[in-house]
């Protein structure tokens, strides 16, 4: 397989939907015209997050898994892959915060959100499932945003042969105690270590998607990024709208990556349970 460029996005979205579009085809051209082959867009791309974590939050509009909203998005991807956030209506009432990963002809996978912050469950229902899916560019898998915070999700994506992990973001600054400068925000630093920990303990490529700008109370963090499978950073757009982009050939990178110190391939799953302790001069 020829080297990939993947494209991570950081850039603002809300409920105006032609202008979600016009912000999603603006970055399209621009990955293109670079060279990408792989194209990582924020969570709820597609009509943006909620404008409070309080409880009187109204939640973003439901799209359609097959509606005009992601065909739009795919004839847009054309030869790209592309992965976007939005909010699914699941029918029955059901809502899902949802990943698409998409190119012009068609649906290639679909994650629902499992892993719900804040509460976020009083609005959506949360997927139960995880699995990595083939693309033209390789095997990907996606996580959403609060999804990354747990190192079961992404081994299970890296033990379903993901070489590449999306994880897309509406990330806000701390609600408590949020910095000047949102690259010495808590939150900044949380999900960095997230995104660098993920790649690292998989020994795969992490493509970081994150929401610029305020939306409602919120402020979000930008600083897309993407991640080697050593845990390095090797491109990051800091707080401002942007693409972070990197080029890799997927196999010798991972690869390399796992032929020496690698938790992925030197796990010992015999071991991962609770035990009673050893006694000395037992």
């Amino acid at each position: 397989m020829p080297d990939l460029t993947i494209a991570a996005a950081a850039a603002p979205f809300g409920r105006d939907m032609e202008a979600c579009v016009s912000t999603i085809e603006a970055l399209l051209c621009e990955a293109r015209a670079a060279g990408a082959g792989l194209v990582v867009l924020p969570e709820a791309a597609l009509g943006g997050y909620v404008e409070t974590l309080h409880d009187d939050a109204e939640p973003p509009p439901a799209l359609a898994a097959d509606g005009p909203e992601l065909r739009r998005v795919m004839a847009l991807a054309g030869d790209l892959v592309v992965c976007v956030g939005f909010f699914e209506d699941g029918g029955d009432g059901t809502r899902h915060n949802v990943a698409a990963c998409v190119t012009g002809d068609g649906l290639l996978g679909l994650h629902r959100k499992v892993h719900m912050p804040l509460r976020e469950g009083r609005m959506t229902t949360p997927g139960d499932a995880l699995c990595a899916f083939d693309t033209p560019v390789g095997r990907i898998g996606m996580l959403i945003c609060y999804d990354k915070a747990f190192p079961e999700a992404a081994r299970t994506l890296a033990l379903d042969g993901a070489q590449v992990i999306a994880t897309m973001s509406a990330w806000p600054c701390s609600a408590t105690a949020a910095a000047d400068d949102l690259i010495d925000d808590r939150q900044w630093r949380r999900a960095e270590l997230w995104d660098r920990a993920r790649a690292a303990e998989n020994s795969l490529v992490v493509a970081s998607a994150n929401q610029t700008g305020s939306f409602g109370t919120l402020r979000f963090l930008g600083g897309a990024r993407i991640v080697e499978p050593g845990g390095d950073v090797v491109a990051a757009t800091g707080t401002e709208p942007g693409l972070a982009m990197a080029t890799f050939d997927l196999d010798a990178a991972l690869s390399r990556a796992r032929r020496a110190l690698s938790p992925i391939m030197d796990l010992r799953p015999d071991a991962y349970r609770v035990a009673e302790p050893l006694l000395v001069g037992s």
